[in-house]
């Protein structure tokens, strides 16, 4: 059974800095691209940033640039998303997700991908 674990939300005052996991198991996790996505209250589900598993390529939507980091270690199975220069706008709750591609290529939408984890609440106070 595939399980993905985010996990390292937690409250942060604007300006502050979180780093998220998540690890997964019951799969190659070499051979599989991770997704961030969030959801904020109210609004729908969108990217945040994504890295291959091949090359370790490695993608961000516009507004994370500069202040969003993806990496992954792969002989611990998991992938961080460090967040740095945080604000309000970023409060959310966020999610990891998986699809097999050995490449070097990460999808940005979320029909993309076959596993998804249960989400890590981050909230950014003014």
């Amino acid at each position: 059974e595939v399980q993905l674990q985010a996990s390292g939300g937690g409250l942060v005052q604007a300006g502050g800095s979180l780093r998220l996991s998540c690890v997964a198991s019951g799969l190659s996790f070499d051979e599989y691209a991770i997704g961030w996505f969030r959801q904020a209250p109210g609004k729908e589900r969108e990217w945040v940033s994504c890295i291959s598993s091949g090359d370790g390529s490695t993608s961000y939507a516009d507004s994370m640039k500069g202040r969003f980091t993806i990496s992954r270690d792969n002989a611990k199975n998991t992938v961080y998303l460090q967040m740095n220069g945080l604000k309000p706008e970023d409060t959310a709750v966020y999610y990891c997700a998986a699809t097999y591609y050995s490449g070097s290529y990460c999808g940005r939408e979320m029909d993309e991908y076959d596993y998804w984890g249960q989400g890590t609440l981050v909230t950014v106070s003014s």
